[in-house]
């Protein structure tokens, strides 16, 4: 660590990953592991994205949502996963100060994004089922690119407020982060300046970008739910359960682990369990999600065989 002192204060110039684990028997095997899910998520994600870009009947509200989550997919695994490879093959743990909160920034801005977008989803979800008639007019192009730039605009700030937070924060205790990548607890772990304000911060705009987006997705459902029992038809039921059911497993993926990340006591901090859970939302979530969607959905299973097919003809041909 290299630091300088103005004043009484000592400035970190750089900090130093721990990993994913300290078990140097298990850093190849987990080099491995990891990056072959990192790179299925960009294949899989990638081609989602390339299959609904190119086929115009997916140019829909829920397609939009859907290649708009694929993005921020292979963003948020791209901001973390990289150094975390790095880390477990090389003796180069550092990370300077500016990359630290750039990473950190980033997260926080791509998990944002992900709440709010599976919370757009469930909402998009609930106006087909329950409001069928008048789907067109609500989820317009203009209101869709509205929820869009809406997202960008609140999750630019909240990731904007939290690394700054951090980033004012003193870290003359020690510089080593108990984690694979800049996370808000590791680093507040580190100060040894008070961190009530960040942690209030958390605690109450957090909430509304995790929470929020949370409550909207729980209310979808449950008015979903209330519609689909109410069906006549069995294969509109069904319709209806097999459309969702994708969405709602991505969505219990993810929030479970958010949930229990970030809005419990700091004192009840793991550094094991943390890391574990950190893996799910930010490695495994991203990467299965195509696959969930994919495997679930007829319309892009069609669209897929069909773009492969074309491939296979201009190959041959």
């Amino acid at each position: 660590m290299v630091d300088m002192k103005q004043g009484n204060r000592t400035a970190t110039t750089e900090f130093i990953l721990v990993g994913l684990t300290e078990q140097v028997a298990l850093r190849v095997p987990l080099f491995g592991v990891f990056l072959v899910m990192y790179l299925m998520n960009v294949l899989a994600n990638g081609t989602l994205i390339t299959v609904i870009g190119r086929n115009t009947q997916l140019h829909t509200p829920m397609y939009f949502f859907l290649f708009y989550l694929a993005f921020v997919d292979i963003c948020l695994t791209t901001d973390t996963v990289p150094k975390m490879l790095i880390t477990l093959v090389s003796d180069k743990k550092t990370i300077y100060f500016s990359e630290c909160m750039t990473q950190l920034y980033l997260f926080i801005f791509f998990v944002g994004s992900e709440c709010v977008i599976l919370s757009i989803m469930a909402y998009d979800r609930y106006v087909a089922i329950c409001y069928p008639l008048h789907y067109v007019t609500i989820m317009s192009k203009k209101v869709c690119l509205g929820f869009a730039a809406a997202s960008f605009i609140i999750n630019f700030v909240n990731g904007l407020i939290h690394t700054l937070l951090i980033a004012r924060l003193s870290f003359c205790n020690s510089n080593k982060i108990q984690h694979y990548f800049c996370d808000l607890t590791p680093l507040m772990k580190l100060s040894c300046t008070d961190t009530f304000i960040n942690e209030l911060v958390i605690y109450t705009e957090g909430s509304l970008i995790v929470v929020v987006p949370f409550l909207i997705i729980l209310v979808s459902y449950a008015r979903i739910l209330r519609t689909v029992l109410k069906m006549q038809s069995t294969s509109g039921r069904h319709k209806a359960f097999s459309t969702c059911s994708s969405h709602f497993i991505v969505v219990a993926l993810f929030y479970g682990t958010i949930l229990f990340m970030d809005f419990r006591p700091s004192s009840s901090y793991s550094l094991e369990r943390d890391r574990m859970a950190s893996v799910v939302y930010n490695v495994l979530s991203p990467m299965l999600n195509p696959f969930i969607y994919s495997l679930r959905n007829r319309d892009v299973k069609t669209a897929l065989r069909r773009m492969l097919q074309r491939k296979i003809s201009s190959s041959t041909g």
